[in-house]
């Protein structure tokens, strides 16, 4: 599924990632692990294709796709999401509406229908009782306002709907 090869990366003309090696299979877990400074972000935020990061050496292959050469949005309908530390407030922005375009991309890239505005909600719906969303949350702008607890609880919402292969 993902096989990281001998990466490097710079953050600010810093080396951070100095030979990175990893393979991921279908369904395991893995558990990035270290100190504060020790590049476990800078991965991350290369593997998604976030700015300000220069990839100096290596590769990496997902799902038999060189990722390092898509583009993040692309990264994203390729299955690729980034979880955040702080996920990010964007206002007047609902989670309707957020969630909504980012799964017709999605369906649109591999070729798939749009939903409907009704499988939309009923999909919706259905994923955030999981998680004992309250309905206002829906639509509420994405993440203003929200507790530490109810980013987070927005943000596994999203990968129920989105149903990514790789969550970082």
């Amino acid at each position: 599924m993902l096989k990281i090869k001998d990466l490097k990366a710079k953050v600010d003309g810093k080396e951070i990632l100095r030979g990175i090696n990893l393979e991921i299979k279908k369904g395991e877990v893995h558990a990035i692990m270290g100190p504060n400074g020790s590049g476990k972000s800078t991965l991350a935020n290369v593997l998604a294709g976030h700015e300000g990061y220069e990839v100096t050496g290596g590769s990496v292959i997902f799902e038999g796709k060189e990722l390092l050469e898509l583009a993040p949005e692309d990264r994203a309908r390729e299955g690729v999401f980034l979880a955040f530390q702080y996920p990010i407030e964007i206002p007047g922005v609902s989670n309707n509406t957020f969630l909504k375009t980012a799964l017709d991309e999605i369906r649109k890239y591999r070729g798939e229908e749009e939903l409907s505005p009704k499988e939309f909600l009923e999909l919706l719906k259905e994923k955030a009782a999981i998680l004992e969303m309250k309905p206002d949350m829906l639509s509420r702008a994405v993440n203003v306002g929200f507790s530490g607890g109810e980013k987070k609880r927005n943000e596994i919402l999203q990968l129920l709907m989105l149903n990514p292969k790789l969550a970082l």
